[in-house]
């Protein structure tokens, strides 16, 4: 695939996609547009298009998936966004609530040769700062088994894994409250009808809503009793 053929705005959406499918079976243009916040309309026109590039499979009604081509091309940029961030992070302090920002802008712009010199340099990294997986340049995906902490069991002990990066302010709560990929959580409590978590981390009690909680994923360490 050419590269020169595919604008900033398609590299966004095949991004977009990628992220959704992470997680989701099938993506659907109405979660698209919602993800991007940009009309139904406008997610279609572009799905057009990306399918006539045979980046995309389309169907009315039915979402989209990619092509073996749009795979390949989508695991390039997810590379590149997700090495940026974490050299940000690691090499220059860049907070972990600033990094995707950046690493929207030079995600389209930076040469191969500098991203394996990025990737050498972080000694070949797996995830970013955010927990998510860094596609290699041969395209595998290192996954881990992990799920929401709003689908995790009052009293169970889980480790963060990853953390949504799509909201900076988000982030920033996050972080005050030492939520990052690798802390260690009890969850207390579970308030009914979408309500509160109540969370101990490093022996202090914290309370998390039920949307912020949404953009926690976890793994189970141990059942405590209780």
């Amino acid at each position: 695939m050419d590269r020169t053929l595919i604008s900033q705005a398609m590299e966004d959406y095949l991004k977009a996609i990628y992220r959704l499918l992470e997680y989701n079976e099938q993506v659907s243009t109405s979660a698209l547009a919602e993800h991007l916040g940009v009309t139904p309309a406008s997610v279609t026109n572009m799905c057009k298009k990306l399918a006539e590039l045979n980046l995309l499979v389309y169907e009315p009604y039915q979402g989209v998936k990619f092509t073996p081509a749009g795979s390949k091309l989508v695991l390039e940029i997810v590379r590149h966004h997700r090495l940026i961030e974490l050299y940000l992070a690691e090499a220059l302090g860049v907070p972990w609530d600033r990094v995707h920002e950046e690493a929207e802008k030079l995600e389209h712009v930076i040469s191969e040769d500098l991203e394996e010199r990025m990737a050498a340099a972080l000694g070949n990294p797996l995830f970013d700062p955010h927990g998510a997986p860094i596609p290699t340049k041969g395209g595998s995906v290192s996954r881990r088994q992990s799920h929401s902490l709003v689908e995790s069991q009052a009293g169970s002990r889980i480790e963060v894994v990853e953390v949504d990066d799509s909201d900076p302010e988000l982030l920033r709560y996050l972080g005050k409250l030492g939520i990052f990929p690798g802390t260690q959580i009890k969850l207390v409590s579970h308030a009914p009808f979408d309500g509160p978590l109540s969370l101990e981390i490093d022996d202090r009690q914290h309370s998390l809503g039920f949307q912020a909680a949404q953009a926690v994923r976890v793994k189970l360490v141990i059942n405590d009793e209780t």
